[in-house]
């Protein structure tokens, strides 16, 4: 492969696989939860040999999980990009509690999401930059719809996200078109979105709590994207 400072397409699609650091601030209700049914156990606990087979693992601090998008994405000027993609976000977090007599008792919570988003993505002038020879930089802004099938479900229920018109948060990245073969052009992406989604539900529909309102929850975050862009229409060298 061949580096290059232009990105040709006219018209392409993208396959961008990303990793993904989730702003999910509701996971301390799903370890509360773990931590009860632990106390419960070391409760029930006859003897000093039972006490030590009770035993527990907590949930990682930290959602992070390995989103996919694919779509089209049309350059209708020369370093304005205009994208719609339609991705998938899954993050499954599981632990396992023993109990006195050593049994095993598996507790999980998945994070799933259907975004539909549309994006532009323009190029940082060469002049601005002052790297010699620099490829195309650019910064994208991208708008979110959540579709149905988001929804979050554990050990304890289910809850399904509302799908507003108006859709559900913003993201926005630094990009770097890192090389090009014939009419593929691959590019690295870091950013950031927030994309809030609700439901008619409360938390205690999902897991164990005494919060009554509707349930609310960050899909966004961190983010490093990968984008393996392929020209169908091309403009000529």
């Amino acid at each position: 492969m061949s580096e290059s400072t232009d990105d040709r397409s006219i018209l392409s699609f993208f396959i961008q696989p990303s990793i993904s650091f989730i702003g999910f601030d509701n996971r301390d209700k799903f370890q509360a939860q773990v931590d009860t049914v632990y106390n419960h156990y070391k409760a029930q606990a006859l003897t000093k040999a039972e006490s030590s087979y009770v035993a527990k693992q907590d949930f990682q601090k930290v959602n992070f999980c390995f989103p996919i998008t694919a779509g089209l994405q049309f350059q209708w000027r020369e370093g304005h990009f205009v994208s719609a993609g339609f991705g998938y976000i899954y993050d499954n977090e599981s632990v396992v509690v023993t109990d006195r007599k050593d049994k095993i008792h598996n507790y999980s919570y998945t994070l799933q999401g259907f975004p539909l988003y549309l994006e532009y993505r323009v190029a940082i002038p060469t002049h601005l930059i002052s790297l010699s020879n620099a490829s195309l930089f650019s910064v994208s802004l991208r708008w979110y719809w959540m579709l149905p099938g988001t929804e979050i479900y554990s050990s304890w229920g289910h809850i399904s996200a509302e799908t507003p018109l108006l859709g559900n948060g913003f993201g926005v990245s630094l990009g770097y078109l890192v090389t090009t073969w014939k009419n593929i052009y691959i590019y690295g992406d870091i950013g950031y979105s927030r994309i809030i989604v609700e439901s008619d539900e409360p938390f205690s529909s999902v897991v164990p709590d005494k919060d009554t309102d509707k349930a609310k929850w960050d899909l966004g975050g961190l983010m490093l994207q990968f984008r393996f862009s392929f020209g169908v229409l091309n403009r000529e060298k």
